[in-house]
């Protein structure tokens, strides 16, 4: 799918990084001139979804997470968050609300909350290889240029 715009970035799984990942992605995501509440909710998502790379992907070692953000045609952001981490061997299970693989501090709600803030959101795992969870939100056009 043709994009207007991209960037691309790469960062170990410290803990410290997922604030950094959610303001770049809602920093790139300001110029589709989101409302407050949609601009929340990109960032939410994006910050569950580093969250589970850190805590699930990379539980006892420091890994590598890239984060890609597009906008394509028709005004539709496109984040791609992936790591090289444990992988999931249950994608539905995984899905279900409360579900955890973490301590007992987590909530198990992580993909049900990037679900729910974006139109639509694909996981694609494999055991001992990593994770991709593609996440996707169309907004509006409100008259800005690019």
């Amino acid at each position: 799918m043709k994009y207007e715009n991209y960037i691309k970035l790469e960062f170990p799984s410290n803990s410290c990084n997922e604030a950094m990942a959610r303001s770049a992605a809602g920093v790139f995501a300001a110029q589709m001139d989101p409302t407050m509440e949609e601009l929340g909710d990109i960032k939410t998502a994006v910050s569950e979804a580093v969250t589970n790379c850190i805590v699930h992907a990379y539980p006892d070692c420091i890994g590598k997470i890239l984060m890609r953000c597009r906008i394509l045609e028709g005004n539709k952001l496109e984040i791609v968050i992936r790591d090289w981490g444990k992988g999931i061997e249950d994608i539905e299970q995984a899905r279900a609300p409360l579900f955890s693989t973490g301590s007992q501090e987590r909530s198990g709600m992580g993909f049900t909350i990037m679900e729910s803030f974006m139109d639509k959101m694909t996981i694609r795992s494999r055991p001992g290889e990593g994770t991709t969870v593609v996440l996707s939100r169309t907004l509006p056009r409100r008259g800005r240029s690019r």
